[in-house]
């Protein structure tokens, strides 16, 4: 069975002060209740900061006063993760984390949207029309997603003949309050990513179909029509998608989007806003991000994930080149594409990887993505608009299409609707979506590391014939995967293994713990490698030997440890460039780094 094991922080930390990185004594304990954003912002003392308070479990309603008693102005109130969002005078945070009764600060980061890096590259080849089903292996009596509801939380989506009858509900969250209004989008990005998810290609005679076209839409509205939004709208929309599942309808929840990472994930509210959802029976689609190279420089970089990318039970999503071709063969990792580890936790991230160059999808004419990029601007042969853009945000939406191909595929095989017993969770689908991906190797043949690919490369077919074989339905401790599927996949007339993997946590664990109902595959699971959170899925110590993909075997704690950097660009934040073999630890606000980190992480 799947047994829990303790990751103790400690070790680490005794390890970075034996290297004399950090001090014995690491300065006033209250300022760790700061994220960055607000130690720098208590340093500088000045203006007033919007911050989400994370408050000691039973006070939330005595904190909420007590804050309304001092003249803080409280804006909104998240019930979901025990927390508020106030109004509060930066000479003022310092003196407020000193207070037992609160247990985290964090500033409402600006969200932005996940899809703009590479947009107008023409550096590689135009993807052929129709390929998105096609190049996943789904043929056309393939799932299509029908029955299920995808939360779209993004900048809205506008009606289009692609999304005929299909936009179920449609929530404003930028004017403050969550309000059900007509549905529009006055940015175009989420009526892109949704596009991807499961436009018909009605505007298009077929030519630009989504993965999944017979989902429904559930839509928040969280960016306005600049792009940009906050991070308590986000948290806000999860909480009632949360609190309304069951009569909405939703399954899957898609963020393509995101904010630098200031704090571990323990303290995150976006990714304990995430947390709480899988534990509610959700899956989490989400963007790894596009910090993938140094925009200057072009040098990779490690450890650009961006929250929510960094949320453990999310299934975060890099980007894969399809470089024009249906074949898999010839796919490699999108240069822009975020790569693990997440800062602060070191948690092995993306999950998977999925197309997200050049990927023509519904546009809103007239808004200022549209505008932005006419030498991208698409007409379908029925007369529907379209948009070529490329990020991490596409993948995320094609992996959210594949999740609802592959929910609808388990649903039709265990003739189940909904509830607990009757659904695949959130790990399960992750478990199925890296064991049936294709290794991804770069244009010498070498297989990339875990950080940059996880699991693989999204196998669509792959992913629905072995959901159709798992039924959750049967006693824990039993064997579920009847009939056992062929590990292979045929696309292009080339037969692809799979991976056959899974990567959680920071291990590379066996796939054989998919064979079994365990525990682990419930939907009150939450996975990461903090103390009392990791499942080491039932796995003796011996047989995980070297499999621990970010610590790897050749850690070096002397003399090629760089410390300090803690002044990172803005949009960059905490990312270090350089060869593929220098992964980055995140401690607190440092950076660390040695030349031989590299030696548990096979391949490029």
């Amino acid at each position: 069975m799947c047994t829990h094991r303790h990751f103790s922080r400690l070790l680490v930390v005794a390890a970075l002060v034996l290297a004399g990185a950090i001090p014995a004594s690491a300065g006033p304990q209250h300022r760790a209740k700061l994220d960055l954003e607000l130690k720098r912002a208590a340093a500088s003392a000045g203006g007033t900061r919007t911050v989400i308070i994370r408050t000691a479990p039973g006070t939330r309603a005595a904190v909420r006063e007590w804050l309304a008693a001092r003249g803080y102005r409280l804006t909104a109130d998240h019930p979901l993760i025990d927390a508020l969002t106030a109004e509060v005078p930066a000479a003022d945070l310092e003196a407020l984390a000193e207070e037992p009764s609160l247990a985290s600060l964090s500033s409402d980061a600006v969200i932005r949207p996940a899809g703009l890096a590479a947009a107008a590259d023409t550096s590689s080849p135009r993807l052929r029309d129709s390929f998105l089903r096609s190049t996943l292996g789904l043929v056309p009596t393939a799932p299509a997603g029908s029955g299920v509801g995808v939360a779209l939380i993004d900048s809205g989506l506008r009606p289009a003949p692609d999304f005929a009858n299909r936009i179920a509900a449609f929530y404003d969250l930028t004017g403050g309050g969550v309000r059900r209004v007509a549905p529009f989008d006055d940015y175009g990005h989420g009526t892109h990513v949704a596009g991807l998810i499961g436009g018909s290609g009605a505007g298009s005679g077929g030519e630009y179909q989504g993965v999944a076209p017979g989902v429904r839409f559930l839509v928040f509205k969280v960016l306005d029509g600049s792009g940009q939004g906050r991070t308590s709208d986000v948290v806000r929309a999860i909480e009632f998608v949360v609190e309304n599942r069951r009569q909405l309808g939703v399954d899957v929840i898609n963020l393509s989007l995101g904010h630098p990472v200031f704090e571990p994930a323990a303290t995150d509210p976006l990714v304990q806003a995430i947390e709480a959802a899988t534990r509610a029976g959700l899956i989490v689609v989400a963007a790894a991000g596009n910090f993938g190279t140094n925009p200057e420089t072009g040098v990779t970089g490690y450890a650009g994930i961006t929250s929510p990318g960094n949320a453990p039970s999310a299934i975060t999503v890099g980007a894969l080149l399809a470089k024009g071709t249906v074949t898999r063969q010839d796919d490699g990792v999108a240069p822009f594409s975020s790569r693990g580890p997440s800062w602060f936790d070191a948690y092995a991230k993306p999950d998977v990887l999925a197309p997200g160059d050049r990927l023509v999808s519904v546009a809103a004419p007239g808004t200022a993505l549209y505008e932005q990029w006419p030498s991208q601007q698409v007409n379908g042969t029925s007369g529907g608009a379209y948009l070529r853009l490329s990020g991490t945000s596409m993948a995320t939406g094609v992996a959210t299409g594949v999740v609802a191909a592959a929910i609808e595929a388990n649903r039709r095989a265990t003739n189940t609707r909904s509830g607990p017993s009757g659904r695949l969770s959130a790990n399960a689908l992750k478990a199925i979506l890296q064991y049936t991906a294709f290794p991804v190797r770069d244009a010498e043949g070498v297989e990339y590391d875990r950080l940059t690919q996880g699991g693989g490369g999204i196998n669509g077919a792959g992913a629905v014939t072995m959901a159709a074989a798992v039924n959750p339905t049967v006693p824990l401790g039993t064997p579920w995967i009847s009939p056992q599927p062929d590990p292979v996949t045929v696309i292009a007339g080339e037969p692809l293994p799979w991976a056959q993997n899974i990567v959680w946590g920071v291990w590379l664990v066996p796939g054989s713990v998919l064979e079994t109902n365990h525990e682990c595959w419930g939907n009150n699971i939450v996975w990461g490698v903090a103390d009392g959170q990791n499942i080491v899925w039932g796995v003796a110590d011996t047989a995980l030997s070297g499999t621990n993909i970010v610590w790897g075997v050749n850690i070096v704690w002397g003399v090629n440890i760089v410390w300090g950097v803690n002044q990172p660009p803005p949009e960059a934040t905490n990312i270090v460039w350089g060869v593929a073999d220098n992964i980055v630890w995140g401690v607190a606000d440092n950076i660390v780094w040695g030349v031989n980190a590299g030696a548990g992480v096979g391949g490029r």
